[in-house]
């Protein structure tokens, strides 16, 4: 296996097992953390509500919802296969080295918006001439339902481009230190979203009124439905032109490669997209799999009594919910976290790149094994939301308890791959990735061999199962890579961490009981307006119950958290 190309092995001596010190380092990163956490609570709570409208005006389990759905993914598939993992990780330690140039990387960033901007532009085009083909290979729909998804492709494919953009100006702002916007900005999408949606249910009528079907569906309601998605990231994207601006680096368009650097992010960005392709790959087949239930769930429904199972959009909805905690805390820490690793690893200092990772993978345990815990004990009433029946929330409830095992092992894997496109090794994560893919696979054609009623929550199954494979195959080539950085501290952590949550969990659970979760027609399957205020106390008490837990526990890690953030207020 080979090495990171910046430090070797033997270039520093190995972390400390033992807690790092919250010292400026760790100040720093949960200051702007804090910001960037903030922007993403903010998003993340619109986005529920746009989901939750969405749900309101096409349902979840109905002849308009999985063809939607289906085609408003392949923009975010399509990106992220061919261009996602190029912006998203190969930029940021090209465009710090780019920075330490006299002109500080203008004449290099100007090239790459530029060169991103043509290449995004002419995938965009041929993928929304190729929506028929696209949609018939990633989805198992026949007649009406192609049709529509067809439709809706044609809208929402134009997404490619303004994704690609929105990635490109982010990745420049967070390697010039502007992390903030690159988090705010889908605040903007969600609510030029939220606003066409409202006009679709005050026009159009809700899916529990109207029953919404293929055969029934209208050109003014694609215009408000996936016309209003494709205008949210568009605006997502232009937003970041302000900020950008800021830095007053003089960008603009500027063709030629020659001597620029940019071949050398070429040759790391080709590695990175098949990397990309394999793993989307994984995407594609479980998404070809989910809409066999999808397809079958049209005839079930037809039978006398008619037969409720989960398809394609209640995984989505599933993997919306489990990714929240990710998203909020994860994310944010890794985004800036990955500045300093790409810094120590240009250094050669092996030793603050094991420090950096310790003290993320902990300080990120604390949120998402909550979160965790969360999604578990309260998969019911969050099902809820976005449910127009009790029976199709059973369905979310299942397909979220089932995804939230995996949530904080999709969180720790995220950062031990940083660490090898940090220190510019893209080959060592492309081998990680085809070894994922293949047990992926093998879970994902499982799982379509089964009964329709068992294909969803099987899959849900394989995608947290992954996630804990990935760790430790992560982990397995990591140690190789860097050394020791104190796996075994961060997981007696994880461990004390576990216990605080099952507590928590297991209060929620509780809750849940007295409101009703185990009976027919219990307070919190009535209404969704019941299922906010069982969220709400079942979340306070959890909380309450997960802290007291962690100072029980002596969870060193909470009181540098709390620490670090009154010391930030006070100031």
């Amino acid at each position: 296996m080979s090495t990171p190309s910046g430090p070797q092995p033997n270039a520093a001596p190995a972390a400390v097992d033992g807690p790092a010190e919250a010292g400026p380092g760790a100040e720093a990163t949960v200051r702007a953390g804090a910001v960037m956490a903030a922007g993403t609570v903010a998003s993340r709570i619109l986005g529920l509500i746009r989901t939750a409208l969405l749900a309101a005006a096409i349902g979840t389990a109905g002849g308009v919802s999985d063809p939607f759905n289906s085609a408003n993914s392949l923009p975010n598939f399509i990106y992220l296969m061919v261009a996602g993992g190029v912006f998203n990780a190969v930029l940021v330690p090209q465009i710090i080295r780019a920075s330490r140039q006299p002109d500080r990387g203008a004449d290099y960033v100007s090239r790459l918006l530029t060169l991103a901007a043509a290449v995004l532009l002419v995938l965009t085009v041929l993928a929304t001439l190729a929506a028929p083909l696209i949609v018939d290979l990633t989805t198992g729909f026949t007649d009406e339902r192609l049709q529509l998804a067809t439709l809706f492709a044609y809208w929402c494919l134009p997404q490619i481009f303004f994704y690609g953009m929105y990635a490109v100006v982010g990745q420049i702002l967070n390697a010039n230190g502007s992390f903030g916007p690159y988090m705010w900005a889908p605040v903007v999408n969600n609510v030029v979203s939220i606003a066409f949606l409202t006009v679709f249910l005050v026009v159009m009528g809700s899916e529990g009124t109207q029953e919404h079907t293929p055969e029934t569906w209208t050109s003014a309601q694609t215009l408000l439905v996936a016309g209003g998605m494709t205008l949210g990231v568009a605006v997502q994207a232009l937003v970041l032109l302000i900020p950008l601006q800021r830095l007053k680096l003089g960008l603009k368009p500027r063709f030629g490669l020659r001597g620029t650097g940019l071949g050398r992010t070429g040759r790391l960005a080709s590695v990175t997209i098949i990397t990309m392709l394999v793993g989307n790959g994984l995407y594609f087949v479980n998404l070809r799999i989910a809409t066999i239930a999808s397809d079958a769930r049209k005839g079930l429904l037809a039978q006398d009594p008619p037969v409720q199972i989960a398809g394609s959009s209640n995984l989505d909805t599933g993997v919306l919910m489990y990714q929240l905690p990710h998203a909020v805390i994860a994310l944010s820490l890794a985004t800036i976290m990955f500045n300093q690793l790409s810094a120590a690893s240009a250094n050669g200092d092996l030793a603050a790149v094991r420090a950096v990772l310790s003290r993320g993978l902990r300080f990120t345990g604390v949120a998402t094994v909550f979160g965790a815990a969360a999604l578990l004990a309260l998969a019911g009433p969050l099902g809820m939301l976005f449910s127009e029946s009790p029976e199709v929330a059973t369905l979310n409830g299942t397909i979220i308890a089932i995804l939230a095992v995996g949530t904080p092992f999709l969180s720790i894997n995220f950062f031990l791959t940083r660490v090898f496109y940090a220190a510019e090794d893209v080959r060592t994560p492309l081998k990680i990735q085809l070894i994922l893919s293949a047990v992926g696979v093998a879970l994902a054609l499982t799982a379509g061999m089964l009964d329709p009623r068992f294909i969803v929550p099987t899959l849900a199954a394989a995608y947290s199962l992954g996630n804990v494979i990935a760790v430790v195959v992560s982990h397995l080539f990591l140690t190789r890579a860097i050394g020791p950085y104190g796996a075994g501290h961060v997981f007696d952590v994880y461990v004390r961490l576990a216990l605080a949550g099952l507590a928590a969990a297991a209060s929620g659970a509780a809750l849940c009981g007295v409101f009703g979760a185990n009976e027919v027609g219990g307070y919190f399957w009535q209404s969704r307006l019941n299922s906010v205020v069982v969220l709400a106390v079942g979340g306070v008490l959890m909380l309450a119950v997960y802290l007291g837990m962690l100072r029980l526990l002596r969870v060193s890690e909470l009181k540098q958290l709390i620490g670090l953030v009154r010391e930030r207020f006070g100031r």
